[in-house]
């Protein structure tokens, strides 16, 4: 678009995001420089990693007037000190609680900021950026910039992807997957702010929107309709089960389970832990109506990967109206007490879980079709089957 230039930097080979997150598609930061009739700011910059990248393309712009730090994570702001040298005159633009965490972070002094507040505007000439509070997606201070006369909607995190390509522009099919995984791995914690923050941005005329991480959007409602699903949408007739199995025994309860709900005419997704990916399990969540964890006994307690499953889906708390937990153990069992207290932060309605001392018998085997019964019933009861 004329006056508006993606900068930034794409990061092919990057595996792992925070030490946590693997990026199987890679991952950008982007950063935007936008030229009005007086005056030039830069939305954003990379992560320190990249820095040469971006003060390479940053050698043709003479002068820069603002500098804008939408967001105060590294992977944005870790680059502004050295902008900020190149460019003494400089003014570093965000808002109070950014500017609170950037001086935390990186020691800026305080005579380079100017902070603005939700709904306030800055004149580049032909060209105004209107600066929306975005908070909570995913932090507290995170804000968005809207460029008026263009409909262009910078959204920093919000909306973007962890994808790594050569193009500019979001194809539908195939940033969807990337940008729902990144939903369920970072946003999915603050799915009621979303759901607010979307409603803030009804009013506006949105063209095109450039988040922070993966391509732009040129046509950008197929984006804020899935957001709108993900985040406040109604869960889906479908029950997630993670699972560990030691000796066999919990696999054929989880068999059983898997197939006793086919048969009611509810959809099962099903992941060994042995190998899933995290963030296979985290897309997984994002519309579950219910999930069961399916796990053996490791001394008295559940094993550890389903430990590590209860607490991904305690903290990212996706909208899942039921849970239950089944499995198998020798000589004794705190499973229940210590999933139960991981996944508390669900507030879903705990079904009577399913525990078999040894192999299951035929009437374990009974108390999973049971377990079936219910989760059919109670889909059927919320609207969803």
């Amino acid at each position: 678009m004329p006056g508006i230039t993606l900068m930034g930097a794409v990061d092919w080979d990057r595996k792992l995001f925070d030490s946590l997150i693997p990026l199987p598609e890679g991952t950008s930061y982007n950063a935007y420089l936008v030229r009005g009739s007086e005056k030039t700011a830069l939305v954003d910059t990379v992560d320190p990693a990249k820095v040469d990248v971006l003060m390479a393309q940053l050698d043709t712009v003479q002068r820069l007037d603002y500098l804008v730090a939408q967001h105060a994570e590294q992977d944005h702001s870790g680059s502004i000190p050295a902008v900020l040298a190149r460019y003494p005159g400089a003014v570093l633009v965000t808002n109070p609680k950014a500017k609170e965490l950037l001086q935390e972070h990186l020691d800026i002094p305080d005579d380079r900021f100017k902070t603005v507040a939700d709904g306030e505007t800055l004149s580049l000439g032909n060209k105004t950026l209107r600066f929306i509070y975005l908070p909570w997606v995913h932090w507290p201070e995170t804000m968005g910039t809207y460029i008026e006369e263009d409909h262009v909607l910078l959204s920093c995190d919000f909306l973007g992807s962890h994808r790594a390509q050569s193009g500019v522009f979001a194809e539908r099919h195939i940033v969807m997957h990337g940008a729902k995984r990144y939903y369920a791995e970072i946003m999915m914690p603050f799915r009621g702010f979303i759901v607010k923050n979307l409603d803030k941005l009804t009013g506006l005329q949105i063209d095109m929107i450039g988040p922070s991480h993966g391509p732009v959007y040129k046509e950008p409602a197929f984006i804020l309709d899935a957001y709108r699903e993900w985040a406040g949408g109604p869960p889906h007739n479908k029950v997630v089960i993670p699972f560990i199995s030691m000796h066999g025994s919990t696999l054929k309860m989880v068999d059983r389970l898997t197939a006793a709900l086919a048969d009611r005419g509810v959809t099962v997704e099903r992941f060994d832990l042995t190998t899933a990916d995290l963030g296979d399990i985290a897309m997984s969540l994002v519309d579950a109506a219910t999930i069961v964890i399916g796990t053996p006994a490791v001394l008295t307690g559940p094993h550890p990967k389903t430990i590590e499953i209860a607490y991904l889906a305690g903290a990212l708390r996706p909208k899942t109206k039921f849970v239950s937990i089944i499995g198998s153990f020798g000589w004794g069992q705190r499973i229940i007490d210590v999933l139960g207290g991981l996944i508390a932060p669900l507030k879903a309605e705990l079904l009577t879980p399913v525990l078999a001392k040894g192999d299951p018998r035929a009437a374990d085997m009974q108390a999973i079709d049971a377990l079936a019964d219910t989760i059919a019933a109670k889909h059927h009861e919320a609207g969803l089957l």
